[in-house]
C-alpha cells in the first residue's frame, strides 16, 4: 500500500465529549506527528473566578462538566478548606466520599455501556447495540441509575449538584433515607460484577504504555476524594507541591494546554489508579479483578474498560460499606471562615486526578485560580500512543485505520470540554 499523499477525513466521531480533531502525518512510512487539535474556545473559568467569594467555586466549577461535577466540587472544597485551615469531621468526610462513589458509578457505567462497549462488540453506537443486546444495555442503565440516585440524595440533583458547600453540605440525610439506596446498590452490584466478567472476555490489541503514571494514593483506602499525589517512579508529594512537578505548556495545534510531569508526558486515570492502588481495593473488587485477568498493574489502554468495570464494583461495594456505617453528622458543615493564603486540592475524577489551586485575600475574595483537569494532563500521552498505534498498523486501509484511532482515543474517555467529539480526522501519508 502506498503511503504517499493520503488524507483521511472523518466527518464526526461520537461517543466522546467535546470538540476537536486529530491529524496524523506519515513521512516515508514513519509517523512524524499525531496532533490532537482541540479547537473548542477557551471557557475562562479560571478568569471569571477571580473576584468571586471563596464560597462560590464549588457551584461555579461544577458547571465545567456535566459528567463529573462532583470531582470539581470536591477538589475545590479540598483547596479552599486547606487555605481556611478547616478539617472535616469523619462523618462529613465519609459523606463526601459516598457522594463521589455515586459519581464514579454513574460516569464509569455511562462510558462502559454506552460509549465503549460498541467498539468491542462491533456496533456504531449504543442504540444499535441495544437492538441485539438489550439486557446488556438495560443492566448498564440500572447501574447508572443507582449512581444517579446517590447523587440526587446527597447532592440535590444528579447533574451539577447544589447541596455541596465549602466545609461539607447544606443538608445531610438521615439513616432511613439511605436504606432504599442501599437496596438499589445491591442489585446494581450483581450487574456490575457480571459486566466485569463480560468485558474481560473481549479481545484486546497489544499495547503496553511506558509513560509515568500519576494518581492519588492513601494508606488505608483506594483514593477517591483526596490523598497524596504518587507516581509509578516512586515519587510522592502533597497537593501543595503539584505545581513544582506538573507544568502546563501551550502547543500550537490546540487550545487546550498540555501538561508535563518533571518534563515528561504522563498518564492519569483508571490505569494509573489501578496500577498504583490495586492492593487497596476491597476484597470483592480484588476478587473480580483477579477473575478478569488483571494483575497488580495494567498498562494496556485497551483494557481500561476492564479496570473501569472493576472500579464500578469497588465504588458500589464502598458505597454500601459507607451506608452501613453511616451516622448523621452533628452539623451538615464545619465552620469555614476565610483567611488569606493559597490552598491546593486534588481528587480522583473518573478520568483521573483533578487539581485546583486558589489564592484568596483576607476578605475571602479569590485573587487567582488554577484548574488542571485530567484530560488536559493526558493529551500528550494520548498523542504518543496514537503515534505508536498508527506506526504499527500502517498496512491498514483508511477505514480500518480510522476505526483503530477512534478506539484508541475512546480508551481514555476524554472530556475535552473540561480541558472529544472529534469533527475531523486527517491522516496524511507522504
Amino acid at each position: 500500500m502506498s503511503h504517499r499523499s493520503r488524507q483521511l477525513r472523518v466527518s464526526s466521531l461520537a461517543r466522546v465529549e467535546g470538540e476537536g480533531a486529530l491529524r496524523v502525518v506519515v513521512e516515508d512510512g514513519r509517523v512524524e506527528r499525531a496532533e490532537l487539535n482541540i479547537y473548542e474556545p477557551p471557557r475562562f473559568f479560571e478568569a471569571f473566578l477571580r473576584g468571586r467569594a471563596y464560597t462560590e467555586p464549588p457551584d461555579i466549577t461544577a458547571r465545567i462538566c456535566g459528567i463529573c461535577p462532583v470531582a470539581y466540587q470536591t477538589s475545590a472544597c479540598n483547596a479552599l478548606e486547606q487555605v481556611c485551615g478547616v478539617t472535616l469531621d469523619p462523618p462529613l468526610t465519609a459523606l463526601r466520599r459516598l457522594l463521589y462513589c455515586g459519581e464514579w458509578i454513574s460516569s464509569h457505567t455511562l462510558h462502559i455501556h454506552l460509549l465503549h462497549l460498541p467498539d468491542f462488540l462491533g456496533y456504531p453506537d449504543a442504540i444499535a447495540l441495544a437492538a441485539d443486546h438489550r439486557e446488556l444495555v438495560e443492566h448498564g442503565l440500572a447501574v447508572k441509575k443507582a449512581g444517579n440516585t446517590l447523587l440526587e440524595l446527597l447532592g440535590g440533583r444528579a447533574i451539577h449538584p447544589v447541596n455541596v458547600r465549602v466545609g461539607g453540605f447544606y443538608s445531610v440525610p438521615g439513616r432511613a433515607d439511605l436504606a432504599p439506596v442501599a437496596e438499589q446498590l445491591r442489585r446494581a452490584q450483581d450487574y456490575a460484577i457480571e459486566t466485569a466478567s463480560r468485558v474481560a472476555q473481549f479481545e484486546f490489541p497489544d499495547l503496553e504504555l511506558d509513560h509515568d503514571l500519576l494518581a492519588a494514593t492513601a494508606p488505608d483506602r483506594y483514593a477517591i476524594e483526596d490523598g497524596t499525589v504518587s507516581t509509578s517512579t516512586g515519587l510522592d508529594f502533597p497537593a501543595s507541591e503539584f505545581g513544582e512537578h506538573v507544568v502546563e505548556e501551550q502547543v500550537p495545534h490546540s487550545t487546550a494546554l498540555h501538561a508535563r510531569l518533571d518534563g515528561r508526558s504522563y498518564l492519569t486515570g483508571p490505569l494509573a489508579r489501578y496500577s498504583l492502588n490495586s492492593r487497596r481495593l476491597s476484597p470483592v473488587a480484588r476478587e473480580v479483578a483477579a477473575a478478569a485477568g488483571l494483575g497488580p498493574q495494567c498498562r494496556n489502554p485497551f483494557r481500561s474498560i476492564v479496570v473501569r468495570a472493576v472500579e464500578v464494583v469497588y465504588a458500589i461495594d464502598e458505597a454500601l460499606r459507607l451506608i452501613a456505617g453511616y451516622e448523621p453528622p452533628a452539623h451538615p458543615a464545619a465552620p469555614c471562615a476565610p483567611r488569606p493564603g493559597v490552598g491546593h486540592g486534588i481528587s480522583e475524577a473518573p478520568r483521573g486526578l483533578l487539581y485546583h489551586r486558589y489564592e484568596i485575600d483576607d476578605a475571602g475574595s479569590i485573587r487567582a485560580a488554577t484548574i488542571i483537569p485530567p484530560t488536559s494532563q493526558n493529551q500528550a500521552a494520548i498523542e504518543d500512543d496514537l503515534r505508536q498505534v498508527v506506526s504499527e498498523h500502517l498496512d491498514l486501509d483508511d477505514a480500518a485505520l480510522t476505526t483503530l484511532c477512534e478506539r484508541t482515543i475512546r480508551n481514555y474517555d476524554p472530556c475535552i470540554s473540561c480541558s472529544a467529539h472529534f469533527l475531523e480526522l486527517d491522516v496524511v501519508r507522504r
